[in-house]
């Protein structure tokens, strides 16, 4: 079983209150808009997975991919930040995800928490929301979950206050 820390939207701002929430977690998943002085902490508070997003700099995208494809347990994990979800799927992700569906696709870039199952793929959708300050949205929000095996389980969503 791993215990997962999900986020996203970050935009150079993170709060002291992640490492609290995050601290009983195997893995830290970041779903892209790192911004600056984000992603090295993180990585150095625990291992880190994640995905550029569209404000990320040269840095970020040396560092960290577009999409990412990995397997957690059993579960098949797609990992990008601009990638709709189910029924409104980006065009670049669209024919992919029908062809080759993962157990779990995880977006960012909206600022929207979501989480929502696609029947058609039989695929969990997650959308941390943002974690960061800068954006419309008026929480920031984290998820944690757990994987066991081929079951996502356990999840939780963590408010940190008002942006």
């Amino acid at each position: 079983m791993k215990t997962i820390g999900l986020l996203s939207d970050t935009h150079g701002y993170l709060d002291d209150a992640i490492y609290k929430y995050f601290d009983q977690c195997d893995e830290i998943w970041h779903a892209g808009d790192f911004g600056p002085d984000v992603a090295e902490p993180l990585a150095a508070f625990k291992p880190l997975r994640g995905v550029y997003g569209n404000i990320d700099d040269a840095g970020i995208r040396q560092q960290f991919p577009e999409h990412l494809r990995f397997k957690c347990e059993r579960v098949e994990v797609w990992m990008t930040h601009i990638g709709g979800y189910p029924g409104r799927y980006a065009p670049q992700v669209k024919k992919e995800i029908y062809t080759k569906p993962p157990g779990l696709f995880i977006t960012g870039h909206s600022h929207i928490l979501k989480v929502m199952y696609d029947e058609k793929i039989q695929c969990l959708h997650m959308n941390p929301g943002a974690a960061g300050k800068h954006g419309w949205h008026k929480v920031r929000t984290l998820i944690r979950f757990c994987i066991s095996e081929e079951k996502i389980h356990t999840l939780e969503v963590i408010e940190l206050g008002i942006r």
